[in-house]
């Protein structure tokens, strides 16, 4: 009899986090430690850096992330460097990357750490990648530490200016608004231009003349877009009827704010609006859409702008997170931008892998999961849960999809439909099944022979007395034990708390986490039975 080669057998995948140790959750569950890499990176792909969580209040949350990076910083240098670049990157995780590159720094200081071969350098330059976070990282430095700035920070940041500092980012991010505006950051870190940009002298003559000489500055003629910028300022002062040439308005690099502000009420707002939209940048399109619905664009122009709304590469581009269309179609009074929001939403999705065989999907819908994302947001944890739960629902051949909270409940999909119908039709049955955490009793009742079985939630389990299984300090049965140890389980964190009621790095066990569909990439190889890797090793290949 034939015992390990048989029609069943699967490769084993390796997963780069691992638990090290026994603890609870906050719900007093049987839960796990991760080591600290893996504790970190579940952390940052959530972390909206100074917001609280249902468990977690902002500074304790903050100082957790803090001892991380700190830890880290000092032990697995390379392996930050990399984190960062990836995190600001890929995860496209901005407050939480600059927190990560200025900590680094500091860890490494205070340790003594060598300067060679400038990790420190390296890694604020990886979390710079938007001309307005030079001043950003010099912001949160002098906050925190005072106004001497190290080395590593002033290098890494003339390298960031090098690439980042343009006409366009100039006059879109170099306003009065910033406590560090581009000259008080050239003033600081001393960059030099790039080799390979001989505009970029004139550049910065004209950021220092604009911030010590408003009244004076004027730019050169190299600098094409800002001049063209200074010249509609001043024919729209007497005239403002010039904002409404949309190609003037691109060659000037205006933005929709400055325009609006400069037309103030003398300009029809659907006819600014209409001019302003060519010029218009994805994520901008993106959050404006009540303002566009509300000023009354006619209707070929909202034709324009869903058209790239929904365009893949557009989509694929921008980088945003899979639920920021979720968040516009909400905030939207309009049904014209429908469609293309469900387009661009499964285009956001393309990583989110078809599963062969029969999977279970379950989505936490507790108490804890209703908190929002961010203090700015409208979209809640349970959203992001539902979102992912329907994608992954309608890309398999066969899933389940339950939600559970004190019990569970199957959700069908209406064939044909819509992503964004399917979230508000699953997020609608919330508080259907009560409003804990009983995610062993979910997964005993759900689980009825499936190949494996993704869960999305906090993490939090509340304690099970079952049998059959391991106990943890009174806790009852883990999560992890609740179906046979052969089915491979998948945990998608949408917190990152320190606890998590999954035994990763055991065989078939494994966590993912974050707001982008990249997380999935990690799944599909996971589910093959390939080794996943850090998520920035996949990248490369």
């Amino acid at each position: 009899m034939s015992r390990y080669n048989t029609r069943s057998a699967r490769p084993r995948a390796a997963d780069p986090i691992t638990t090290t140790g026994r603890t609870t959750t906050h719900e007093g569950g049987a839960a796990y430690t991760r080591d600290t890499r893996g504790e970190l990176l579940m952390l940052a792909v959530v972390n909206m850096v100074g917001n609280d969580t249902f468990y977690e209040s902002a500074g304790v949350r903050d100082d957790r992330f803090t001892a991380l990076v700190r830890t880290l910083a000092v032990e697995h240098p390379a392996w930050m460097v990399e984190f960062v670049r990836w995190l600001r990157g890929e995860a496209n995780m901005r407050s939480a990357a600059l927190v990560a590159a200025a900590e680094t720094v500091k860890a490494r200081l205070d340790a003594g750490a060598p300067a060679v071969p400038g990790y420190s350098r390296l890694v604020v330059d990886a979390a710079l990648q938007r001309a307005d976070e030079p001043g950003e990282l010099i912001g949160y430095w002098t906050s925190h530490y005072g106004r001497a700035i190290p080395k590593p920070i002033k290098r890494g940041v003339a390298d960031a200016v090098r690439r980042l500092y343009g006409e366009r980012s100039l006059l879109k991010y170099d306003t009065a608004s910033k406590g560090y505006r581009f000259a008080d950051v050239l003033n600081l870190v001393h960059a030099a231009p790039a080799a390979d940009k001989p505009w970029q002298g004139e550049l910065f003559g004209h950021a220092l003349d604009r911030r010590h000489h408003p009244d004076e500055a004027v730019p050169s003629a190299a600098l094409r877009m800002v001049t063209a910028n200074a010249g509609l300022r001043a024919a729209a002062a007497s005239d403002p009827r010039v904002l409404l040439d949309a190609d003037a308005l691109a060659a000037a690099g205006m933005t929709w704010e400055d325009a609006l502000s400069l037309a103030g009420a003398r300009v029809d707002r659907a006819e600014l609006w209409s001019a302003l939209v060519p010029s218009m940048g994805y994520m901008a399109l993106l959050r404006n859409l009540r303002n566009l619905d509300e000023a009354g664009v006619p209707d070929h122009v909202a034709a324009q702008v869903a058209e790239r709304l929904a365009d893949p590469e557009q989509v694929a581009r921008s980088r945003q997170f899979p639920y920021r269309f979720l968040s516009a179609h909400r905030a939207a009074p309009s049904l014209r931008w429908g469609h293309a929001l469900d387009v661009a939403l499964n285009a956001s999705c393309a990583n989110v892998p078809a599963l062969t065989g029969r999977t279970l999907v379950l989505v936490d819908t507790s108490a804890s999961m209703t908190s929002p994302v961010s203090a700015r947001s409208q979209v809640r944890h349970v959203d992001v849960g539902a979102l992912f739960g329907a994608v992954l629902a309608r890309r398999g051949n066969a899933v389940d999809l339950v939600g559970y909270a004190d019990g569970q409940f199957e959700h069908r999909l209406t064939r044909g439909g819509s992503v964004l119908r399917d979230i508000e039709a699953f997020t609608a049955r919330i508080g259907e099944v009560g409003h804990g955490t009983e995610t062993v009793a979910a997964l005993r009742a759900a689980y009825r022979g499936h190949e494996r079985v993704v869960i999305i939630s906090d993490m939090q389990a509340f304690a099970h007395p079952g049998y059959g299984g391991r106990s943890s300090g009174g806790t009852g049965i883990s999560v992890s034990d609740a179906i046979p140890a052969t089915v491979p389980m998948f945990g998608v964190d949408t917190t990152g708390y320190a606890a998590t009621s999954i035994e990763v790095g055991t065989p078939n066990r494994h966590e993912i986490g974050g707001f982008s569909d990249r997380m999935f990439t990690m799944l599909d190889l996971m589910a093959r039975g390939r080794d996943a890797g850090w998520p920035w090793e996949h990248a490369r290949d």
